[in-house]
Formats: C-alpha cells, structure tokens, sequence
C-alpha cells in the first residue's frame, strides 16, 4: 500500500515549493537539497499524481471552480477563509430548513397527544358501554341461534314438501283433466306422482312412519282417480278411429303406455281400439267390394267376379294391404309400452280387428270355387291362396287365427277340387281308349291332357310360394295327371305289333318328356320316362336290324351260323349253306350297303324325334356289322371247307362297317 498522502499545504506554500522546485531561490536557503527535502517529495508526489483517477479531487476542483473564478495570488490566499465563509453559510441555510422541520415535528406532535387522548377516552366510552350491554349481546346471539335453527328446520319442511306433495299448479293440471283433453303435462304430473309413492317408502323405514303412510294413501288415491281419467280418454280416442285411415295421436301412444301400469284398464283399452278398427275395417270390405275407392278409383272388386282369378287376388290384396295397415297401427299406438309380450298383443288385436272380414271372404271365395272355373284356375286359385297365407302370417303371425284358418280352408277346398277335377279328367280319359293314330304319333287325348299339364306347370313356375311346397304340389300333379297318362298309352298300344307298339310308346314318352323338361322339379319323372323310352328303343334296334337281315338274306344265314356245332361237320354241308347261295345272299346284301336308307323300317320314319331315329339307326347298323362279323368268321374258318372263301364274301368286316358307318 502507498505511504499515507501527508496533509496538503496552503495555496501560498504550495506555490512556493512548486517555485523552488521548478528552480527558482527558496527562502530556505541552498541547506536542503531536492532529495532530501520533504517539501521536494511533496510537490513531487502532487506533480506525479494523475487527476483524472482521483474523483474525490476531480469533484473538490470541480466544486471550488464554482466561486473560484480567478486565480490571484490574493485569491488563492484568501481561499481558505473563503472556503470556511461558504461552509458557515452553508451550516447557517441547514440550521434554519431544519428549525422549520422541528416546528412541523413539534406541530406533529401535539397533534399525536391530542389524537391519543381522545382514544382513550373512546376507549372508556367503549368499556363501559360494553359492561352496560353485555346482556343484550348475549341474548341477540342466542336469538340468532335460534333463528337460524328455525330457518333450517324451514328448509328442511320446505324440502320435504317439494319431494312428496304436489304443487297447487300440478293437482289443477290433475283435477283439469276430467274436462278437457289430455296434455303432455298431465303425464309429466302423473309420474311424479308414481315417484312420490315410490319415494314415500323410504318414510316407513324411519321414524316418520305416519306421515309417509298418510302420503302414501293421497298419492295412491291420485293415481287411482288419474288413471281411471285417462282410461276414460284413451276409450273416447279409440272409439273415435272408425276412419278407414287413422291417425294416431302421440299422446294417446303416452297414454298406453302409461296404463300399461294398470293391466286391465290396458287391456279394456285394446279392446276397445280393436272394436272401433274391426268395424272400420269390415266396412271398408264391404266398400271394396261394392263401392270401389274414393271417386270410383279403384273400381269396384265385385266388378271383376267374371274373372275368377282377379277377383280373388283383390280381395286378398285388400286385406293383405289392411292387415299390414292395422299392425302399424297397433305399432305406432304401442310404440312406447315396455311390458313383455307386446308382439303377442298386437297379433292377438290384428286377429280380432281382421276376423270381421273372414265371413263375407269365405262366402265369396266359395262361390269362386264350387262354380269350377277349371283345372288351371283352380290351381292358380290354390295357388295365390297358400301366397296370401304366407305373406299374412309373416306379418302377423300365427296369432291371426280365424283369417288364415279361413284362407287355408279355402286353399284346401280349392286345391281338392283342383285334385278332383283332374281325378275327373284322367278317368274320362280311361274310360274311352282310343286306338292310336295312323303315324303312330301321340294320341289327340294325350295331347289335349299334355296342354293342360303344361298349362298347369306353368302358373306353378310362375307361384311365388315357398320352395318345398311348390315341390310338395308338383310331385302330387305329376302324379296325378303322368301316371294315367302311362297307364292309357299302354293301353292303347296293347293291340298293335311290337314294332308299331314302340314306335308310338316312343313318340308318346318323347312328347311328355318334352314337355316336362321346361319345368323344375320334374328330374325324377324325367329319368322314368328316359328309362322306358331306352326299353323300347331297344326293341325298335332290334326290330330294325331284324328287318334288314331278312331282306338282305342273312337272317337265314346268320341263324344256322349261330346254331351250328363243330361236331355236326363242316357247315359248307349244312342245306342252303353252300358258296352258291352265300353268294347270292351277298348280292342282296352289297345292294343294302350301297343305299341303307332303302332298308328302313316304315314306323322308324314315323318317330318324331331325329336324335332317336339316329340313334336307332345307329345301333341297329352296329348289330348287323356284328352278324356279319359272325358269319364271315365262320365262313373263313378252314372246319368249314369252303373253297376260295373270299370269293363269297368279297368284303371284310371292316369295310362293311366303313360302309355303313
């Protein structure tokens, strides 16, 4: 650390030794010299020092270039007293600001003793207007214990109130009902009563056991008396839906279901509904039947008896599209009730809306039927029966009973008719056998039964019933009407030659085998005919091959071959077996193979069908390539002692076969 400064010189002895240092004489003789002169390292340090990192110096200058403006040896003298002067003056302005400040203080003061005694004295006031008021203090706090007590027990009533007893506006909405319509608030009030009484019971299990079962009582009494209101309503609405279209209102759909609660006033609820819409819906029958719709627009169904068919399939369309109308009737009235088994009930109602009808559809079906308009008819009759049965049910079920027990009895009465009309046919048809025609072709009969037949099949295609019944009915009139077919066919025939007896079975199995096989269902019959066409086909093959064995002169020959034994000797010794007469036998052979079409049968070219006339030409070639294969085996072998035996027969089986083929 640096020497401490030593204390500064007066401006007089300061310039002096900035004199002597800079050179000058001092008045301190030549004794002292510049090294050892303590005035001489003063001054040396004052010159050393740079001013401008001393701010304490910079700021004393700054400060004394204020009133110092001239720099004389008088002034720098005087600059002492000067500086001593502006302090004084400076302590003199101080003392009188701060004489002020204690006078204000002192002013304070005062104040603060004045402010304090009248705290005190509030304070006295304040105790002893406490002690005098103590007792009332102590009665205004259990007041206002109490108070508060009775508020709460207020609330409480209040509450209790609120939750099991109705407003005054909820029992007018009650008590309004009895003369004017129903309102949405009305159930709103309804099933607020219904959790009162339900609530209520909470009351039983404490110590309020008699208010809740007076509670109880009144809201079981409000129940009863709303209930048998809305009862009352809802049998008013229903009975007002005799409209053949109805709208149903929602609140009538909130009305049952809040009667589903009461099962019996539900139910007489139904009935009556049921009651209204039975007679809208027999009267808009009637109106069906006699009247047509509105304007004349549908017309009138009886307009169409003459048609039996048609007139059928209206009235079923009818109450096909109004049994649908009532169920979504019942749906939509029903459409708010949770109770179980409320499909059931709709049915049970559909039934008993639609059972009006039955009487005045059976009589009119009846009339249709027993009148038998024919076979076809009736079965498309039976037919359209057994759809409308079907669709009726998938709407509403089986429950329906006394509509769809009457469409399945007239279905059975026209399906048994139907059975009985071509039970009638076949006999007739046996009864009087006619002999078949000329060209062996099918019988007028068989004909006329085999358009009725394809009549029938055809409507049965076109029946939209389900699939195994369809089957289960075709199977019955294939049988009904293609066995006495059979049966009169070979009856027929029984009289004629083997060949004429195919010929016409043939003709006869093709033609219904024809006509079978546009329809489904048939696969079986249709492998029965093809069996029996196959076995008499069979005997036309052999038939034909025997024909042209016996004009070409084989038959003969081809007999022996067949019968003859090695141990009866050579067959060249056997009478007309000799090389003369094979020869001429080939002559009338080589005259076939050059034109078979001479040697056909004339009931082959009687067959209706070309594939079978092929066919039986076909095989019969086979069968006579066959005999002569036989017959040139034998004629070559060497035990027959035939000489030059290919001279007889000039052509190899091969090339007989190539012929004919």
């Amino acid at each position: 650390a640096a020497p401490e400064d030593p204390p500064r010189e007066p401006p007089g002895i300061g310039a002096a030794s900035a004199s002597s240092a800079a050179g000058f004489p001092s008045s301190q003789g030549p004794a002292g010299t510049a090294g050892s002169n303590p005035l001489s390292r003063k001054l040396r340090k004052v010159l050393e020092t740079r001013l401008e990192a001393d701010k304490e110096m910079l700021e004393a200058l700054k400060a004394l270039s204020v009133f110092f403006v001239e720099n004389s040896l008088r002034t720098r003298r005087n600059l002492r007293g000067d500086i001593e002067h502006r302090s004084l003056a400076i302590n003199e302005e101080f003392v009188c600001i701060f004489k002020k400040v204690k006078e204000e203080l002192e002013s304070i003061n005062e104040d603060v003793q004045i402010m304090n005694n009248c705290c005190q004295e509030m304070t006295s006031h304040l105790k002893a207007a406490k002690e005098q008021t103590q007792d009332l203090i102590v009665k205004t706090t259990k007041l206002q214990a109490e108070s508060q007590r009775l508020e709460l027990k207020a609330q409480v009533a209040d509450a209790f109130i609120a939750e099991f007893q109705l407003s005054p506006e909820e029992i007018s909405i009650l008590r309004g009902a009895r003369d004017g319509p129903i309102t949405e608030s009305f159930f709103k009030v309804l099933g607020r009563v219904k959790q009162i009484h339900s609530d209520v019971k909470i009351l039983l299990r404490t110590s309020q056991q008699r208010s809740g079962l007076e509670i109880m009582e009144q809201m079981a009494l409000l129940q009863e008396t709303s209930y048998e209101q809305l009862y009352r309503w809802a049998q008013g609405e229903c009975r007002a839906l005799t409209q053949e279209s109805c709208d149903i209102s929602p609140v009538l759909a909130q009305a049952m279901e809040a009667l589903q609660d009461r099962p019996v006033l539900y139910k007489y609820t139904l009935d009556e509904f049921g009651t209204a819409r039975r007679s809208a819906v027999v009267r808009g029958f009637i109106d069906a039947l006699t009247r047509g719709g509105p304007g004349g627009t549908p017309r009138p169904i009886e307009m169409h008896s003459h048609d039996p068919l048609r007139y059928v399939g209206d009235m079923l369309a009818w109450l096909h599209q109004a049994t649908a109308s009532e169920k979504e009737h019942l749906e939509a009235i029903l459409k708010l009730v949770t109770a179980e088994g409320v499909e059931e009930t709709m049915q049970e109602v559909v039934g008993h809306i639609t059972e009006g009808v039955c009487r005045p559809l059976k009589v009119r079906i009846e009339q249709v039927i027993v009148a038998e308009p024919g076979a076809v008819l009736l079965y498309k009759i039976s037919n359209l029966l057994k759809f409308y049965h079907h669709t009726i049910s998938n709407i509403v079920g089986n429950s329906a009973a006394m509509l769809l027990t009457t469409i399945e009895e007239m279905y059975l009465l026209s399906k048994k008719i139907f059975f009985n009309s071509l039970s009638l046919h076949a006999s007739k048809l046996m009864d009087k056998i006619e002999l078949p025609p000329a060209d062996l072709g099918p019988s007028s009969a068989l004909n006329q039964t085999l358009i009725l037949l394809r009549e029938i099949l055809a409507s049965h295609d076109s029946c939209v019933v389900p699939v195994d019944t369809r089957q289960a009915d075709f199977v019955q009139v294939l049988s009904c009407v293609m066995d006495p077919l059979l049966q009169l066919c070979t009856m027929s025939a029984s009289n004629l030659g083997s060949a004429d007896m195919a010929t016409f079975m043939v003709n006869s199995l093709h033609m219904m085998k024809t006509t079978l096989a546009l329809f489904e269902f048939t696969d079986k019959r249709l492998e029965m005919l093809q069996c029996q066409i196959e076995a008499h086909l069979d005997t036309l093959i052999n038939e034909e091959a025997n024909f042209v064995l016996t004009r070409t002169g084989l038959s003969y020959i081809y007999n022996i071959v067949q019968q003859h034994k090695p141990e009866q000797g050579p067959l060249v010794n056997v009478p007309s077996m000799d090389s003369t007469s094979l020869k001429a036998a080939m002559v009338q052979f080589d005259r076939y193979l050059s034109a078979p079409d001479s040697l056909l049968m004339p009931q082959i070219n009687f067959l209706l069908s070309a594939s079978v006339k092929q066919q039986i030409i076909k095989q019969s070639t086979e069968l006579i390539c066959r005999a002569y294969s036989e017959v040139y085996a034998a004629v070559m072998h060497p035990d027959n002692e035939y000489k030059d035996p290919e001279t007889i027969l000039q052509r190899s089986p091969h090339q007989v076969q190539a012929l004919l083929s």
